[in-house]
Protein backbone atom coordinates (compact mmCIF):
# COMPACT_ATOMS: atom_id res chain seq x y z
CA UNK A 1 0.00 0.00 0.00
CA UNK A 2 0.91 3.66 -0.32
CA UNK A 3 2.65 5.51 2.47
CA UNK A 4 1.06 8.80 1.41
CA UNK A 5 -2.45 10.13 1.81
CA UNK A 6 -5.01 10.34 -0.95
CA UNK A 7 -4.63 14.14 -1.00
CA UNK A 8 -0.85 13.89 -1.34
CA UNK A 9 -1.23 11.38 -4.17
CA UNK A 10 -3.68 13.71 -5.92
CA UNK A 11 -1.27 16.62 -5.60
CA UNK A 12 1.64 14.53 -6.93
CA UNK A 13 -0.34 13.24 -9.91
CA UNK A 14 -1.69 16.70 -10.78
CA UNK A 15 1.86 17.99 -11.21
CA UNK A 16 2.80 15.46 -13.87
CA UNK A 17 3.26 17.22 -17.20
CA UNK A 18 1.99 15.82 -20.46
CA UNK A 19 3.77 18.27 -22.74
CA UNK A 20 6.94 20.33 -22.59
CA UNK A 21 8.59 17.75 -20.36
CA UNK A 22 12.32 18.11 -19.70
CA UNK A 23 13.24 15.38 -22.21
CA UNK A 24 11.02 16.94 -24.91
CA UNK A 25 12.50 20.40 -24.37
CA UNK A 26 16.03 18.98 -24.38
CA UNK A 27 15.42 17.15 -27.67
CA UNK A 28 13.77 20.21 -29.26
CA UNK A 29 16.62 22.52 -28.25
CA UNK A 30 19.17 20.10 -29.68
CA UNK A 31 17.26 19.93 -32.98
CA UNK A 32 16.90 23.73 -33.12
CA UNK A 33 20.63 24.15 -32.47
CA UNK A 34 21.30 21.93 -35.51
CA UNK A 35 19.05 24.07 -37.69
CA UNK A 36 16.11 21.66 -37.68
CA UNK A 37 12.79 23.49 -37.52
CA UNK A 38 9.71 21.74 -36.24
CA UNK A 39 6.21 22.08 -34.88
CA UNK A 40 5.44 20.96 -31.36
CA UNK A 41 2.36 19.12 -30.12
CA UNK A 42 0.96 19.19 -33.64
CA UNK A 43 -2.78 18.63 -33.27
CA UNK A 44 -3.36 18.18 -37.02
CA UNK A 45 -1.89 14.67 -36.79
CA UNK A 46 -3.16 11.61 -34.93
CA UNK A 47 -1.70 11.34 -31.45
CA UNK A 48 -0.57 14.98 -31.42
CA UNK A 49 3.15 14.19 -31.81
CA UNK A 50 5.56 16.00 -29.49
CA UNK A 51 7.76 17.12 -32.39
CA UNK A 52 6.81 17.17 -36.07
CA UNK A 53 9.18 17.79 -38.94
CA UNK A 54 6.53 18.56 -41.55
CA UNK A 55 9.01 19.03 -44.37
CA UNK A 56 10.26 15.47 -43.94
CA UNK A 57 7.01 13.88 -42.71
CA UNK A 58 8.61 12.77 -39.45
CA UNK A 59 6.58 12.53 -36.24
CA UNK A 60 8.57 12.25 -33.01
CA UNK A 61 7.20 11.13 -29.67
CA UNK A 62 9.05 11.27 -26.35
CA UNK A 63 7.36 8.64 -24.20
CA UNK A 64 7.58 8.57 -20.43
CA UNK A 65 8.98 5.25 -19.25
CA UNK A 66 6.22 4.65 -16.70
CA UNK A 67 3.28 6.02 -18.68
CA UNK A 68 4.06 3.96 -21.75
CA UNK A 69 5.04 0.82 -19.79
CA UNK A 70 8.69 0.60 -20.80
CA UNK A 71 9.82 -3.00 -20.47
CA UNK A 72 6.24 -4.09 -19.74
CA UNK A 73 4.50 -3.53 -23.07
CA UNK A 74 3.29 -7.14 -23.10
CA UNK A 75 1.87 -6.85 -19.58
CA UNK A 76 1.40 -3.15 -18.73
CA UNK A 77 0.77 -2.40 -15.07
CA UNK A 78 2.67 -5.40 -13.72
CA UNK A 79 5.35 -3.05 -12.39
CA UNK A 80 2.85 -1.29 -10.08
CA UNK A 81 2.32 -2.48 -6.51
CA UNK A 82 -0.91 -0.73 -5.50
CA UNK A 83 -4.24 -0.28 -7.30
CA UNK A 84 -2.98 -2.79 -9.85
CA UNK A 85 -6.25 -3.23 -11.74
CA UNK A 86 -6.57 0.52 -12.42
CA UNK A 87 -2.97 0.85 -13.58
CA UNK A 88 -3.08 -2.26 -15.74
CA UNK A 89 -6.07 -0.86 -17.62
CA UNK A 90 -4.60 2.66 -17.83
CA UNK A 91 -1.18 1.57 -19.08
CA UNK A 92 -2.61 -1.10 -21.42
CA UNK A 93 -4.78 1.61 -23.02
CA UNK A 94 -1.72 3.85 -23.42
CA UNK A 95 0.27 1.08 -25.14
CA UNK A 96 -2.67 0.21 -27.43
CA UNK A 97 -3.19 3.89 -28.28
CA UNK A 98 0.51 4.23 -29.13
CA UNK A 99 0.23 1.31 -31.57
CA UNK A 100 -2.93 2.74 -33.16
CA UNK A 101 -1.31 6.17 -33.55
CA UNK A 102 1.81 4.60 -35.09
CA UNK A 103 -0.36 2.69 -37.58
CA UNK A 104 -2.45 5.73 -38.52
CA UNK A 105 0.60 7.91 -39.10
CA UNK A 106 2.48 5.22 -41.02
CA UNK A 107 -0.53 4.58 -43.26
CA UNK A 108 -0.59 8.33 -44.00
CA UNK A 109 3.03 8.22 -45.14
CA UNK A 110 4.67 9.54 -41.98
CA UNK A 111 7.80 8.16 -40.35
CA UNK A 112 7.19 7.65 -36.64
CA UNK A 113 10.10 7.83 -34.22
CA UNK A 114 9.55 7.10 -30.54
CA UNK A 115 12.12 7.74 -27.84
CA UNK A 116 11.97 6.86 -24.16
CA UNK A 117 12.38 9.89 -21.87
CA UNK A 118 15.25 8.26 -20.02
CA UNK A 119 17.07 7.58 -23.31
CA UNK A 120 16.74 11.22 -24.34
CA UNK A 121 18.13 12.31 -20.98
CA UNK A 122 21.04 9.83 -21.04
CA UNK A 123 21.79 9.50 -24.76
CA UNK A 124 20.66 12.74 -26.40
CA UNK A 125 23.22 12.60 -29.22
CA UNK A 126 22.12 9.08 -30.18
CA UNK A 127 18.49 10.22 -30.35
CA UNK A 128 19.42 13.26 -32.45
CA UNK A 129 21.52 11.12 -34.81
CA UNK A 130 18.62 8.72 -35.25
CA UNK A 131 16.44 11.64 -36.37
CA UNK A 132 19.15 13.16 -38.57
CA UNK A 133 19.59 9.96 -40.56
CA UNK A 134 16.17 10.63 -42.12
CA UNK A 135 16.96 14.24 -43.03
CA UNK A 136 18.94 14.28 -46.29
CA UNK A 137 20.64 17.67 -45.97
CA UNK A 138 21.53 17.33 -42.26
CA UNK A 139 23.40 14.00 -42.09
Amino acid sequence: MDDITREQRHKNMSHIRSKDTKPEVLLRKALWKRGIRYRKNYAALPGKPDIVLTRYKIAVFVDGDFWHARGHQDSPGEQVASNKEYWQKKLRNNVERDKAVNDALTESGWLVLRFWSSDVMKHLDDCINQILQYIPDKK
